[in-house]
């Protein structure tokens, strides 16, 4: 009785010790990720919570504390909410023309009968890894009055006359939204693929056999299938567009006349140019947080409505 009693104690022990091994292992691989999410994004953004109270322009080591001095300003300045809306205005433009677009070439590629299909994969996906401040320059040229844009727009008689598509207040934002879908296209388009081939076989077989068209398979049972990466990808794309930054510096700088200012290069000049005046850190450090908490609530809306939608299925 004593030995039958005692094999499953010793069992325990063993599993006992085996997950405590195992949890050990698993902080000893995390750890150093923390300590660099610590140093390099949670003591920034600390830090940032700091300044936005102070009266402070960078430049010097006398900080003035202001309390919520810097938010009140923000409410009333104008530039600063037209930052705001045309932030929101790049994410509606840009993300339904990522989502939709990258779907579409994903589904292409993802045919195993087309022919060439991983060379095409490679070129959709080179502009990701192209460093996007050398997009922003070499754009600048082909959008340009003399660019190879408008020398073919031109002569195919769309346009009467060359436009500066980046130095226009009229063009400058759909001209960025472009550029923008096609250097970021591959990263989702990646994520699709990987959707589809998460698609039994069988299911589309059986779809085929019982007479559904291309179209009604995608739809009717493809779409359904992939919708919860769906929702994913929704919320990557849209956090990512509110967070733009290094593409507009490049192309236009925020310009022009403010058409293409978004929070990000508004945060920027504020805080690190003299193009609005003297630097103010504080200031843009407020600006800063306050559309962070921005876009953190609605990565929450997001993902509440992700959740009910999965729910539903």
């Amino acid at each position: 009785m004593a030995a039958a009693t005692a094999a499953p104690h010793k069992r325990n022990a063993i599993q006992q010790k085996k997950w405590m091994q195992m949890n050990t292992w698993c902080w000893s691989f995390v750890i150093m990720s923390l300590f660099f999410y610590v140093v390099f994004q949670g003591y920034p953004i600390f830090c940032s919570l700091w300044y936005s109270l102070h009266n402070w322009s960078g430049m010097t080591s006398n900080m003035t504390f202001i309390g919520l001095e810097n938010y009140k300003n923000l409410l009333q300045d104008e530039l600063f909410w037209g930052a705001f809306k045309n932030s929101f205005k790049y994410m509606f433009m840009a993300v339904p023309l990522q989502v939709s677009v990258s779907l579409v070439f994903a589904y292409l590629l993802n045919n195993e009968k087309l022919r060439c299909r991983t060379l095409y994969r490679v070129c959709l996906f080179l502009p990701v890894v192209i460093t996007a401040s050398i997009v922003g320059i070499v754009m600048v040229f082909i959008w340009s009055t003399q660019g190879i844009v408008d020398y073919v727009l031109v002569n195919v008689g769309i346009l009467e006359k060359a436009v500066n598509f980046l130095g226009d207040a009229k063009w400058a934002m759909p001209t960025v939204v472009i550029i923008s879908v096609w250097k970021d296209m591959g990263t989702y388009m990646l994520y699709w693929l990987a959707a589809l081939q998460g698609v039994s076989k069988d299911v589309i077989e059986a779809a085929t056999v019982d007479g559904a068209s291309n179209r009604q398979i995608f739809f009717r049972v493809t779409l359904p299938i992939i919708a919860p990466t769906a929702g994913i990808i929704l919320i990557l794309c849209t956090i990512n567009s509110l967070k733009v930054f290094d593409l507009i510096q490049t192309l236009t700088g925020g310009g022009p006349f403010y058409a293409t200012n978004v929070i990000a290069t508004f945060v920027y000049s504020t805080a690190f140019t003299s193009t609005m005046g003297l630097p103010r850190f504080g200031y843009a450090s407020a600006a800063a947080t306050l559309f962070g908490a921005v876009i953190i609530l609605l990565g929450v809306v997001l993902n509440g409505i992700k959740s009910k939608l999965q729910a539903m299925q």
